[in-house]
């Protein structure tokens, strides 16, 4: 407990900076000492009142990074978990759904419902879910559920989830104010460059801390290790990158409310 509170502490120091209208930004150190002191988080916040959510491609096998996305979209991160075969879980696209529902008690599912508004939905919460979607992706493990509270498998060790190992990660969570966040961290320990991807940073626990910290409720952690990616488009059309070195079938886009129809390739 002791070191979530300091991990807390640290978290409240970074300032969200405005990037565009509805999309905020912040970068900081995770700790200022011990193992977490290397390794940086990049958190951006989303107003989900000023943008639409897609996902893409999840075709013919194609697929997609951070490269993928379109000049107008100005938030993008892999989605999801993946298996060597595809994409795992619940998938639905403009109301279709594509996949249906993986099985397992810590998974938690985005969901975005026909007005366009998102949530994070339990396992137990996704049949009463089924069919009322516009877009859904499953991932593993939750964070935070409830109103913040730990999954009972991460209340200790021996339940299913492994609480001591360390990798690089990536988490989403959705705020009270119904604000979505987006966290990707990074070692620095190497310096600036390729070795800010070496799969190695926060423990599931630590993770659960700085998503409560940044005032999520509900959480949960999509493929981190050499799959986590995240990109952010400022308002002069300068888009920041933070690539990795996997490939993924699927990726979360967020594009500005007015422009969602009229996506083109990056240059």
């Amino acid at each position: 407990m002791i070191r979530f509170v300091a991990l807390a502490l640290l978290a409240g120091v970074a300032i969200w900076e405005p990037v565009r209208p509805g999309v905020w930004q912040r970068e900081s150190r995770m700790a200022s000492t011990g193992a977490l002191a290397p390794v940086r988080a990049v958190a951006v916040r989303i107003d989900p009142r000023r943008v639409a959510f897609s996902l893409g491609p999840l075709e013919h096998g194609r697929p997609w990074t951070i490269d993928s996305v379109g000049s107008v979209d100005v938030v993008a991160f892999n989605a999801g978990q993946f298996r060597t075969s595809g994409s795992w879980g619940w998938v639905v696209r403009d109301g279709v759904e594509i996949q249906a529902p993986g099985s397992g008690s810590v998974a938690m599912a985005f969901v975005v419902d026909s007005s366009g508004v998102p949530s994070l939905v339990e396992q137990s919460e996704v049949a009463a879910r089924r069919g009322h979607v516009r877009l859904a992706f499953q991932s593993y493990p939750a964070l935070l559920v409830g109103n913040g509270a730990l999954p009972w498998e991460l209340e200790e060790s021996g339940r299913g989830v492994d609480l001591t190992h360390r990798d690089s990660r990536l988490a989403l969570g959705i705020r009270d104010d119904g604000s979505v966040i987006v966290v990707l961290t990074r070692f620095t320990g190497l310096g600036r460059g390729p070795g800010e991807m070496l799969p190695w940073g926060p423990t599931v626990l630590e993770m659960a801390a700085y998503m409560r910290s940044l005032g999520c409720r509900r959480a949960m952690l999509l493929d981190g290790g050499v799959s986590g990616q995240l990109a952010v488009r400022s308002q002069d059309g300068a888009l920041r990158r933070w690539p990795n070195w996997r490939e993924v079938p699927l990726g979360l886009v967020a594009t500005p409310l007015g422009d969602a129809g009229s996506r083109g390739q990056s240059p």
